[in-house]
């Protein structure tokens, strides 16, 4: 599975001439392709070169004074194999801005649906524009209602874009993007289970947390986040760690009530029984039709892990999460769920 675009950078010097030779020659030799105008111009000195290729891929170079940027979602020509990779970040601004201005426009051309998104459009776009993962990523969002069964697109679409409107994980916006996948291959299990942190981090900020994702453990492992009361970061905070039931229909459990103590036990018997106890597990049981999770909320089963959350999330009306708990929860949730 390849990994979500990031930058090449060239510290040598290209000429038009070199540009053409090493960069275009070479593309449309092994794919077919244009050097086209691009849609936008960088600020800060940078001239843009956009590549199209026949099969749909495109690339990005801006050259400067000292040093030239490269992403594409194509194959990398051979000149620039040696070139060293950097995240969005880690390039100067006006290189990272004029990317995402030309693959925004990219995409919203080819998905329109997503463009009245533009939170989401922005924090997917290293997978939604990636090389072997933006068509199943674009269908898992659109086709699949982000993961909801039995949801409206735009419900779906609207309840991760007012979370991610709030900034909370743009500092970490590469590593979390990622969880959604470059895969070519539509793994909706997987890629519910990406979301399920995601419907986590919502329900904890609404409740008055603030999240740092991907906490390392002394046991080696990593706990999916740090929740911090809003403003009291100093102190220790809560370890979260989430899991994401898959409705029976599509595993060997016989019974809502069955995956739903097979899936926790994934983590119970891993990564929550190495770290010893401390951190809260969120069992999101999202994926389940109505009558799953009716089945599930009357019989309240046990997860084999206190404390934990046991909570089922669905995004009409600006979303509504409903739950229950078990053992003593060291976090204030009664603004963020319905408890049963």
């Amino acid at each position: 599975m390849a990994r979500p675009l990031r930058f090449r950078r060239s510290p040598e010097h290209w000429g038009d001439g070199r540009i053409r030779r090493d960069l275009l020659a070479d593309l449309d030799r092994n794919l077919g392709a244009d050097m086209v105008d691009a849609r936008f111009r960088p600020t800060g000195g940078f001239d843009p070169f956009r590549f199209e290729m026949d099969n749909g891929d495109v690339a990005l170079f801006a050259r400067g004074d000292d040093a030239a940027y490269w992403m594409g979602n194509t194959e990398t020509p051979s000149a620039l194999w040696k070139t060293d990779k950097f995240g969005w970040t880690e390039v100067p601004y006006p290189v990272s801005r004029w990317a995402q201005r030309e693959l925004l426009a990219d995409l919203h051309e080819a998905a329109p649906w997503i463009e009245p998104y533009p939170h989401l459009s922005w924090f997917f776009l290293p997978v939604l524009m990636s090389k072997d993962g933006r068509h199943t990523t674009r269908e898992f969002l659109g086709d699949h209602a982000a993961g909801f069964p039995n949801a409206d697109r735009d419900d779906a679409l609207t309840f991760y874009e007012e979370f991610l409107a709030t900034g909370t994980l743009d500092p970490c916006r590469e590593t979390m993007a990622g969880k959604l996948g470059t895969s070519e291959y539509l793994d909706l299990a997987r890629m519910r289970a990406a979301m399920a942190e995601f419907t986590v981090a919502r329900v904890l900020v609404t409740a008055g947390y603030e999240v740092t994702p991907e906490i390392e453990v002394t046991t080696g492992h990593s706990l999916d986040y740090r929740a911090h009361r809003r403003g009291a970061a100093g102190q220790a905070g809560t370890l979260v760690e989430v899991t994401r039931p898959q409705p029976t229909s599509r595993r060997a459990a016989s019974s809502p009530l069955a995956a739903v103590r097979e899936t926790a036990a994934t983590k119970t018997d891993g990564q929550l029984e190495a770290h010893g106890g401390g951190a809260v597990l969120f069992v999101d049981c999202s994926s389940f039709p109505d009558d799953g999770w009716r089945a599930i909320r009357a019989e309240a089963p046990d997860v084999g892990h206190r404390p934990a959350v046991v909570f089922r999330a669905r995004p009409e009306n600006g979303g509504h999460v409903e739950g229950h708990s078990k053992g003593s929860v060291p976090l204030d949730l009664d603004g963020a769920i319905e408890w049963h």
